[in-house]
């Protein structure tokens, strides 16, 4: 199995898109034949440090509220959307490589889990990236902000906390964000957009169910509270909590159960 690892390894590197799809395209063959019950490298091959991830020189990462507010109204507003989808789903790929690389200690399951991940978002990030170039824009035209990986770093030691923090908090926050993005490329007409948008909607219920999934194994095998450890994980990392309204539907086909959701909703 040391042939994963490599191939593993060379998509976490490369620091293009176009290179980073193309490497996760070559780990699709192994990840069709790793199963459950196979074992995997006898040796452990860890992760680096977080820092030191294949990612391109642009788009320039700036503080979240220095992001103009986007909204699909014109071109110049669906371009800028798409582009901080576009940025959301590079960075999505690269945290589902970095948990199949990093904690490939729970074993091949866990491991298969997020290089099918790492395949359906480099996916969506195509699909985003053809969009954009009919709009006459490239990934790293416009500015971004590094949140999504600043929790990755973050989270590098702690398996617990990055199930909770990535898919089950930050990647949730996109399911309640889908809603009035389809509503604004609704508005203008854009059915190619809403068709792309359908995709990434369907398969990140998944991606955020995998996530509960794990982190409610990880809390079970530690005797832990599943909603209180949640909360207390948001609050010792300090990152940003969730915040109405809330995608209520997605949130519970992906796991979340009805007294979380009362709960978060109350809050």
């Amino acid at each position: 199995m040391v042939d994963l690892f490599v191939l593993l390894e060379a998509a976490w590197r490369a620091p293009s898109a176009q290179g980073k799809c193309l490497a996760v395209d070559a780990l699709i063959p192994v990840y069709l034949t790793l199963c459950q019950d196979q074992p995997l490298a006898e040796a452990m091959y860890p992760a680096p440090d977080c820092a030191s991830v294949g990612r391109p020189a642009r788009p320039v990462c700036v503080p979240p509220e220095s992001l103009p507010f986007r909204k699909a109204v014109d071109k110049d507003g669906r371009a800028a959307l798409l582009h901080a989808i576009a940025h959301i789903e590079f960075n999505a790929i690269n945290l589902a490589l970095d948990a199949a690389w990093r904690f490939q200690a729970l074993g091949p399951a866990f491991v298969r889990d997020w290089i099918g991940v790492a395949i359906e978002e480099a996916y969506h990030y195509r699909l985003i990236a053809e969009r954009m170039a009919q709009l006459g824009i490239a990934y790293g035209d416009l500015p971004a902000h590094d949140g999504l990986w600043r929790i990755a770093e973050q989270t590098a030691d702690a398996v617990l906390a990055r199930m909770a923090l990535v898919p089950r908090l930050m990647e949730a926050r996109g399911l309640d964000a889908l809603p009035p993005i389809f509503r604004s490329f609704q508005g203008i007409g854009d059915k190619a957009t809403l068709r792309v948008l359908s995709i990434i909607a369907r398969d990140e219920v998944r991606h955020v169910a995998l996530g509960d999934a794990w982190f409610r194994r990880l809390c079970e095998a530690q005797s832990l509270p599943v909603a209180e450890t949640y909360q207390r994980l948001i609050v010792t990392y300090d990152v940003p909590r969730p915040r109405p309204p809330f995608n209520e539907a997605a949130r519970r086909a992906a796991g979340f159960e009805a007294s979380e959701l009362t709960a978060l909703v109350g809050r």
